[in-house]
């Protein structure tokens, strides 16, 4: 039976020969993450259930990432609950306040997750690792909790669309524009419990960073997962980041996509997700006299170096509008001590912007961030649904780190090709 890359990857878990569509499978995992919100109430349906073990300490990763360093009294009593947890059953891959990162940058940059793992996680956003060629998806808590006790999960197999990428990524044009183009293309429940699928010559245009970016917003599509094939640049960041050994998977010729969407990326402009949803997209040269109060620049999404390397290059020598606020997010200590070393931290920090610790804070309306009554911001996070980022009454839009930086410049959506004037 032909089957895609997803459903190979499945098959091997589930110990079976091949799988298809619609298929209910009982699979091995091979991570099991969950974050400071999510983890907590995984650890509750733990001990309720009765469970007193964990499968395997190893292959188990809690991020303590979302309200850290803890933002009020609530949020400590959280971490301690997953801190408790995590000494106690000596969780190896355990990361606190100095350690942590935006969990989905942090796992593969710590070697955690490999192509062709399966990896389930209690955050939408664990589909990013399917940019190494691993399955991966978002989960409940309590799926987390039976996953930790018994290193398995119940999966419906996904149907998949295949998306053949040709040509190459024009100036200031990244992951984050190809994935909002994709969403505006197909709708936010376009891609609805499917995997999608990136193939063609045009993957080898992307970077490792931009594929992490288009496959974190896979679920903003509604899918499953998103997943690209292992090419010379996985196994390249593979070898430097994992000791693991891993699998590659790849697509039968003849396997059943739903249907196969082609791009090309010499077409792609700067692309924005306008309020309320990653649908509502346009390319930021038709929008005018849209007016902001804040900046952000980081997030699971893209606060990666190359990220911040682009934001950097457009905020060089410049300055922040005045009454404009602009904060800026490394996604993981690395990242931090990297764009530190290499000078883009006093780029951003002499252009008036000011620079956190790594945290999914501002991402999720939680703290280090929040939008009052009226405001608007544009940021590099990955959804702009109503009250993301705080107030109901406030506005959020999608941008890459281009984007997001001459926005800074000007105090107006604006394109680094405006801002450059």
């Amino acid at each position: 039976m032909a089957m895609t890359m997803s459903q190979k990857i499945l098959a091997a878990k589930a110990d079976a020969g091949s799988v298809a569509a619609g298929e209910m499978i009982y699979a091995d995992v091979d991570v099991v993450l969950g974050n400071d919100i999510t983890t907590p109430v995984a650890i509750k349906e733990f001990e309720k259930a009765g469970f007193n073990s964990v499968f395997d300490k190893t292959k188990i990763a809690v991020v303590l990432d979302h309200f850290t360093p803890n933002k009020d009294i609530k949020a400590a009593e959280q971490c301690k609950l997953c801190r408790e947890f995590c000494h106690k059953y000596d969780i190896e891959h355990f990361f606190d306040v100095g350690e942590m990162g935006i969990e989905h940058a942090l796992l593969p940059e710590k070697g955690i997750v490999a192509a062709g793992d399966l990896c389930i996680g209690a955050d939408s956003h664990t589909c990013t690792y399917g940019a190494l060629g691993a399955f991966s998806t978002g989960v409940g808590s309590t799926d987390m909790a039976a996953a930790m006790a018994t290193g398995k999960v119940w999966l419906k197999v996904p149907s998949a669309i295949g998306f053949k990428l040709g040509g190459t990524l024009g100036k200031w044009v990244g992951g984050k524009d190809l994935i909002l183009h994709i969403i505006g293309k197909i709708g936010v429940d376009g891609a609805l419990y499917r995997s999608m699928e990136f193939m063609g010559e045009g993957v080898g245009a992307l970077s490792m960073d931009d594929r992490f970016t288009v496959a974190n917003m896979a679920i903003e599509a509604g899918a499953k997962n998103g997943i690209f094939p292992v090419d010379a640049k996985t196994q390249e960041y593979l070898s430097a980041h994992t000791k693991k050994q891993y699998a590659i998977y790849e697509a039968d010729s003849d396997a059943p996509y739903d249907e196969i969407i082609e791009i090309d990326l010499n077409e792609l402009r700067p692309t924005v997700a306008m309020p309320h949803l990653p649908e509502n997209t346009m390319t930021v040269d038709k929008v005018t006299n849209i007016k902001i109060d804040q900046v952000v620049i980081g997030s699971c999404t893209n606060g990666r170096m190359e990220d911040l390397r682009i934001a950097a290059e457009v905020l060089r020598g410049k300055k922040v509008k005045k009454g404009l606020r602009v904060i800026v997010f490394p996604a993981t200590q690395q990242i931090y001590l990297d764009a530190m070393r290499e000078g883009l931290l006093e780029v951003f920090v002499e252009a008036g912007a000011v620079v956190s610790t790594p945290t999914c804070g501002p991402c999720l309306g939680g703290h280090m961030g929040i939008l009052a009554r009226g405001e608007r911001c544009v940021a590099t996070t990955n959804r702009n649904f109503v009250g993301r980022m705080g107030h109901t009454e406030s506005e959020v839009i999608l941008a890459g780190p281009a984007v997001a930086a001459a926005s800074a410049i000007t105090g107006y959506l604006t394109s680094p090709e405006e801002a450059a004037k």
